[in-house]
Formats: C-alpha cells, structure tokens, sequence
C-alpha cells in the first residue's frame, strides 16, 4: 500500500512537470512569432495580436484600433524598444508570469497567454516629445491660477462636476473641479492642494485623497471592480460621513 502511494504521487509530480514543460513551450512559440515579426516590422500581423485599447502615458492618447496602431507603429516602437525584443529569446529575456501572460526583461513588454499584446511599457523619445507637447499645451489653455504642474494625472467628470488631478512634483497632487456646465479653461471653482494616492492591493484599483478642514474629497480610479462598475467615483465625506457620491468618467488619463 505504501509503495503504492509513493508511486502516485511520483506520477502526479511528473504529470505537472510535463504540463509545465508543455505550457512553458507554447508560450515560447508565441514569443518566437512576435519577435519574429517585430524584427520584420509586421505591423499588419502585429496589430490583429494587440489588445485594444493600448494604453499610453497620459496624456498621450491611447491607440484605440488597428490603423491607429498602424500609424503610430514607428512612434512606440524605436530602434531601442526594437533591438531589446530582436537580442531577446523565448528562453532568455521572457518570464512566465502565470495568468498575466509573459513579460520581456523587467516588464517593457506584456504578452498575454494567447500571445496577444497587452502592454507596451516604455516611451520612445518620440513620444517623449509629443507628450512634452501635449503638456505644454495643456498649461497654455489653463487659467494661470493652475497652469503650473509637473505631470497631469487625469481629468474625470461627474453629473455635475469636471475634475483635474495633476501631480505638482513629489507626489504632491492637486485637485481642481468646475461645475459641468463651465469649460476648463475658466478659473476653477474649487482648489485643493496636498492630496495622496493611495493604492488598494494589487488589482490596480487606486484612489486620490483630498483634504479641507472636516472633509475628504475622494476620487477613485476603478481598475479592477464589479461587473457593473463605473471607470471612476467621486466621494465626498464630511467628517467621515459620505454626503455626496457620483460616478465618474475618464476623459483622460
């Protein structure tokens, strides 16, 4: 009986260690055919394997579909992001990272479990430049009361309200609202300086905090939620009683 037992169990380590082997190189043959047709500049190919939409660092716009992805193909992938995914293998530079798919180095780029595009985590000097653009722009169109910051973080809207968080430098945010009906380019109704981030687990759900005298203003960026979930929350307390809670789109971010 106890032989018999010691046999079980020896079969079901080999068994997980085949199916390891296994998944191990079915993620490999994904690898191998996106860096061979990155190293072709198969944008078609390519694009049909993105995951839409493909986020950017605010506030450059995502890439919503194919022909964007396309066009901008040259833009995201420079000749430095190239020759990081070229000089990598499937067995060297790619880590298995379970259900989130596969990642190049220390996470430049995601692959999903179907070998689909996920992430795009680097920034050519290309985009470096629209994005310093785009900023630039962005302080021009503001009132000067608020036309000083160093990284916009988002700007969400309410039924009534449109709120900016911007981060002033060291993590330091501010928060300024206007009610829905004014355009953002009139002075705020509403400044609020100090703010935290606060970030819940893993799942990417984070939150902005504000605070003047007894009462916190909230906002809440929904990453991961249920199924019904709004992209973002407003939450007002006073005194840590909730008086005022609206949900809230992403205009940008």
């Amino acid at each position: 009986m106890k032989r018999r037992s010691v046999f079980l169990v020896i079969l079901i380590l080999f068994s997980r260690f085949v199916m390891a082997q296994e998944s191990k190189t079915d993620y490999q043959k994904l690898v191998k055919k996106f860096i061979e047709n990155i190293k072709s500049d198969n944008k078609e190919a390519i694009g049909d394997w993105v995951v839409y939409p493909l986020k950017r660092e605010y506030p450059i716009p995502d890439v919503t579909e194919k022909a964007d992805f396309i066009k901008r193909y040259s833009e995201i992938f420079d000749a430095t992001l190239k020759n990081e995914i070229i000089k990598s293998t499937p067995s060297k530079g790619w880590t298995e990272m379970g259900l989130r798919g596969v990642m190049l180095n220390h996470g430049s780029i995601w692959l999903d479990i179907e070998g689909r595009l996920t992430a795009v985590n680097y920034r050519s000097k290309a985009e470096t430049e629209l994005r310093n653009k785009i900023i630039s722009s962005q302080k021009k169109a503001l009132d000067p009361s608020i036309a000083f910051f160093q990284t916009p973080i988002c700007i969400l809207k309410t039924s009534k309200f449109k709120i900016r968080i911007d981060n002033l430098g060291n993590n330091n945010y501010r928060f300024a609202s206007w009610s829905v009906e004014k355009e953002m380019t009139e002075k705020p109704d509403l400044v609020l300086n100090g703010g935290e981030l606060v970030v819940e687990g893993i799942g990417g759900n984070h939150q902005y905090e504000f605070k003047k005298d007894n009462y916190t203003y909230e906002c809440a960026i929904i990453v991961l939620g249920e199924k019904n979930s709004p992209p973002a929350r407003l939450t007002i307390y006073q005194s840590g009683k909730v008086i005022l809670s609206q949900d809230a789109t992403i205009v940008s971010r």
